[in-house]
């Protein structure tokens, strides 16, 4: 069974939605914080060009992380608790073929 071919009962998109949304809160909320540390170390004009630098960079990865079409979800998930925001507990209810795909998904990261 392909990724595309997966079927999301209304129960799994309730769930797969809130997972998501808790993920995309804590990311901002890491993003914002380690903005704030930056900008508070600011001391040269370098520095504040540095920190746009690294604001674009962080835009992009945000923009390819949160992704959420159905086809791509399942892989976002692998990332966003690889990356710490979010726990596989919160995805309780999809079925074991989705979190059986995640946990493979998430072991391929690690290995790569």
């Amino acid at each position: 069974m392909g990724l595309h071919d997966l079927k999301w009962s209304g129960a799994e998109k309730k769930i797969a939605r809130r997972a998501y949304d808790a993920a995309l809160e804590a990311a901002k909320a890491g993003i914002v914080a380690e903005f704030k540390a930056k900008a508070a170390a600011v001391a040269t004009l370098s520095d504040m060009w540095a920190i746009e630098d690294y604001l674009r960079q962080q835009g992009r990865t945000f923009d390819e992380l949160f992704d959420y079409r159905y086809s791509q979800l399942l892989f976002v998930f692998a990332r966003l608790i690889g990356e710490g925001y979010l726990d596989e507990g919160r995805l309780a209810g999809l079925s074991d073929d989705k979190l059986a795909i995640i946990r493979r998904l998430l072991e391929r990261m690690k290995e790569g």
